[in-house]
This record gives structure tokens, sequence and C-alpha cells, in this order.
């Protein structure tokens, strides 16, 4: 597993990373404890030395699956979580006593004396425009509570935004083949500014997999099922903004026209993304130790062809661009 700097005055992170939406068990099949640890030793064992995971993930159960697991684990991991979606903040009451409440839970669960990197999750544009909630991460920082702080943003607007913060270490995008907006501006503008920066939803929700058909069908509890159009949040949380039918459409044409014989579509997803340099980690989801292998393994395959990145591109801005809703 190859190593890359999160931000300027960060830490290494593995280039392939675990994102721990799934081990809250607040959305599709429940996972157990047991399973929860087999993925994350699974991980352990592949090199992954970062897991990104939230307070509101599962009401806290992500964090306290992970603060449990890492009492086992003689590696040294770095544990990413997020403020502004939990408790009652969200959308219009954050304040710096909820944000020091948060945090102290955080902390609890995951039973650590300071979080490695705090996240704004996804919080109104207002609030970030305002500003006033980084005095309040600082704040945190200089009493030892947070050693970094960063955000998960839903827009490049917003992204940029949060670039213009003094100590910002990091920031969270939607970023894949599906969603290839960042490349002309945020991902130029993070590399200069040295800003890290953490992928989610590399895989568009399962999109990307190459593994669903006409015929999949959800459990009703999925977010791929009850915010497939947005109903419950932004729509470019799922399927990339992409209206499924859509996307499996896209999927094909890449499977037929662009993806080489010798690669899965996991694997020109991922490595497609991690080919981008300013890109410190990608953070795929896993319900399966098997899932955590075949992710893990990209890291050590050679860059896609120029020809593939221009086949894509030309996809992206021909086909893909015109269909995606919701934020970007």
């Amino acid at each position: 597993m190859k190593k890359r700097i999160l931000g300027e005055k960060g830490f290494k992170v593995s280039e392939v990373g675990l994102g721990c939406w799934q081990l809250g068990a607040d959305w599709g099949e429940a996972i157990s404890k047991d399973r929860a640890f087999d993925i994350l030793d699974e991980a352990v064992n592949n090199g992954i030395t970062f897991f990104d995971t939230a307070d509101v993930y599962g009401n806290g159960k992500s964090e306290t699956l992970i603060g449990e697991f890492l009492k086992t684990c003689d590696a040294h991991i770095r544990v990413a979580t997020k403020f502004g979606r939990a408790g009652n903040a969200y959308p219009d009451k954050y304040s710096k006593h909820v944000l020091r409440r948060t945090v102290e839970g955080s902390l609890q669960r995951l039973q650590v004396n300071a979080l490695d990197l705090l996240q704004l999750h996804c919080i109104p544009t207002q609030y970030l425009k305002d500003g006033e909630v980084f005095n309040w991460l600082r704040d945190l920082q200089t009493e030892g509570l947070i050693k970094h702080f960063g955000a998960s943003v839903e827009t490049v607007e917003e992204g940029l935004i949060c670039m213009k913060q003094e100590g910002l270490l990091s920031l969270q995008v939607i970023f894949n083949i599906f969603r290839q907006k960042l490349v002309s501006e945020l991902l130029p503008q993070a590399k200069e500014k040295e800003v890290g920066i953490i992928v989610r939803l590399p895989l568009a929700s399962g999109l990307l997999t190459g593994k669903f058909d006409a015929e999949t069908k959800f459990p009703e509890n999925d977010h791929r099922n009850f915010n497939k159009d947005g109903e419950s949040f932004n729509v470019g949380e799922t399927f990339a903004g992409l209206p499924f039918k859509k996307g499996l459409e896209l999927v094909e044409t890449i499977k037929k026209d662009i993806l080489p014989d010798d690669l899965t579509m996991v694997q020109l997803a991922l490595r497609w993304i991690l080919d981008h340099d300013a890109v410190s980690t990608i953070i795929p989801g896993a319900s399966s130790p098997k899932q955590v292998i075949g992710n893990a393994v990209v890291s050590n395959l050679e860059h896609l062809s120029p020809q593939i990145h221009e086949q894509l591109k030309k996809l992206y801005e021909t086909q893909v661009h015109q269909h995606i809703r919701g934020g970007y």
C-alpha cells in the first residue's frame, strides 16, 4: 500500500482508506460487531491506515466500533470523524458549545484524547461563508481536543470557500468518473495551497462496480432506494447525482468501449481517481473483508494510459455532465 501526505502540515495516509458509514448500520444491511471487526482487521492487514467516520453514522455506532477495534490493534491508524449533522445542530443551531459537546462525545466513543481530524459535515454554505465555525475549530485545536480540522463539502463553491481558511488541513469531496467537475478548478487550487483531498463515493454508491442492473433492488432503508432522487438529503450523495437508469447505461458504455481487458470496473474507477496527484486518499466503504482486499490492491496498479483518461473525460463531457442533479 502506497502512502501520501494529507495536507501541508498533516500526516501520512494510505492511498486507499476505509469509509465507515456502513459500519453504523443505519441504512442497508446491518453489520454485526464481529463482521465489522473482520472488515477493519482486513483493512489493517492490507496496509490501510486511514478510517473515515462521523458522529451521525448509526448515532455513534460506527465511532464506537472503531474505538473498540483500535484497542485490539497494534497498527497506527488515523481516524477522521465529522461534526454537523448529528444532534440538533443541523441546519441552523450551530454554536461553539454544541461543537464542543459533539467533540467530547466522539472522543469518548473513539477512546482517544484528541481527534486526528475533525471535519465539518456538509454544513450549510452560509456558515462556511460566515467563517465563525472555523474560529471555534481553531480554539479546540489550541486546547488539544482536535489535532487537525477540515471540511466535507457538497459543491466546488463550498470547497473554494473553505480553502480560504487558515489551518484547513483537508477537504472531503465527491469525485469519481461520473463527477469530474473538480478537475478544472478545485483540485489545482487544493494542490497549490497544499490542502489534502479525501475522496468519498469513489464508486458512485456502487454504480461503478459494474454489478448492478435494471433488476437490482435495494432494501427499503438503503439510501440507494429512499434517496435515489434526493428525497432525504443531497441527491449527489447517491449514485453521484445520476438517475439510476442513466448510470447503468453509462456503465455499460464504459465496459463496452473503454474498460481494458486486464482491469475490473472497480479497478478502473479507483485507479482513475488515484491518478490525480492532488488526491490524498480515497475512502470506499466495504460490507465484507473481500471488498476491502479488492479496493486495497488498486494502490499498486499502474497508472491508466493517457488514452483511457481522454476517453473518460470525453464520456463525462458528452454523456454524463448534463444528467447530474443536485449541488455540484
